[in-house]
């Protein structure tokens, strides 16, 4: 089935979450603001408080940087939220996402070690308008994996994805905060093994480890909901974003290289594509994951800087 819909709409607002370092929210932030849509859209930026004394006077560096925004690079609005105290990155995205849904129908979701292409914000907006009114589909996505091969320019793949991302209203009414919920669901799940890409990555431990309560990740909760209500997500053929966070500077992060793409542009206007799987997609991407270059020659310190790649900030 071919699904397009399209709306007048205005441009959907941004909402982006920093913590305590000010140069990559400035990359983040030039990168948004060099896109041609950045002066018709608004932009929240989350800073998150300090998680101990020492953190105290980079958090006041980053949040002097976002406040820069508005002036210094010309986004329509700009509104910045000073955090109190250290929710952690999993409430402050929770929150800041259902918030932002209150008052907007869509939203796009960026972090402050996520640098874009100069059509990121088009894109996102094209395709929260194509896919607008199809309830298959619960999220826009701008990151794409290194796969090996070149895919067309939009794919479906089933679940949710945390690296530049965008959703509807509707779609984000369906995140599970429940890992327990979550977990009892997927080990009942005929497709389980879908959801761990058929091997190539942990997907699941992640989840029992939320569960457990050894980690606070929203983006593996996020994933879960999305495939367990057998949603779907576009992305890109080729990456629109970058993650510069890779190298060691997050909270709960170390040097790692698997996922290092160079970010693109995408033709526009986007064309409708079948809403579906896409089993090709899906097998790359599930390729590049369990192929990626190993990280330690350490099996067990391989696995847990893997999982560190996607929760990287999470309890920070």
């Amino acid at each position: 089935m071919i699904y397009a819909q399209r709306v007048s709409r205005d441009h959907a607002p941004v909402v982006l979450f920093a913590y305590r370092r000010p140069d990559h929210l400035k990359r983040a932030l030039a990168s948004l603001s060099a896109n041609p849509a950045a002066k018709a859209t608004s932009l929240t930026i989350y800073c998150d408080g300090p998680q101990s004394s020492s953190d105290a006077q980079f958090v006041e560096q980053t949040r002097a940087v976002a406040h820069s925004a508005h002036v210094a690079q010309g986004f329509k609005e700009l509104n910045v939220v000073e955090r109190t105290g250290n929710l952690g990155l999993a409430k402050s995205v929770i929150s800041g996402v259902t918030a932002a849904l209150e008052t907007c129908e869509s939203v796009i979701v960026m972090e402050d070690d996520l640098v874009v292409s100069t059509n990121f914000l088009d894109y996102m907006n094209e395709a929260l308008e194509l896919y607008e009114g199809c309830e298959e589909v619960i999220s826009i996505h701008g990151y794409m994996y290194a796969v090996p091969a070149t895919l067309p320019q939009t794919v479906f793949i089933k679940g949710a994805d945390c690296w530049g991302w965008a959703t509807w209203r509707r779609g984000w009414e369906l995140f599970e905060p429940d890992s327990k919920k979550l977990l009892k669901e997927l080990d009942q799940a005929p497709d389980r093994a879908h959801f761990d890409f058929d091997g190539a990555f942990p997907y699941r431990k992640m989840l029992r480890d939320q569960a457990k309560g050894t980690i606070d990740s929203w983006a593996i909760r996020w994933y879960a909901s999305a495939f367990l209500s057998n949603k779907l997500t576009l992305y890109p053929g080729r990456s629109l974003v970058e993650n510069i966070g890779q190298e060691g500077s997050g909270t709960h992060s170390e040097s790692a290289t698997s996922h290092e793409v160079t970010t693109s542009r995408i033709n526009l206007p986007l064309l409708p594509i079948d809403v579906r799987e896409s089993k090709e997609a899906r097998a790359r991407v599930s390729q590049a994951l369990s192929g990626a270059r190993p990280l330690s020659t350490n099996p067990i310190k391989q696995f847990q800087l893997r999982l560190r790649e996607l929760l990287k900030r999470t309890n920070s």
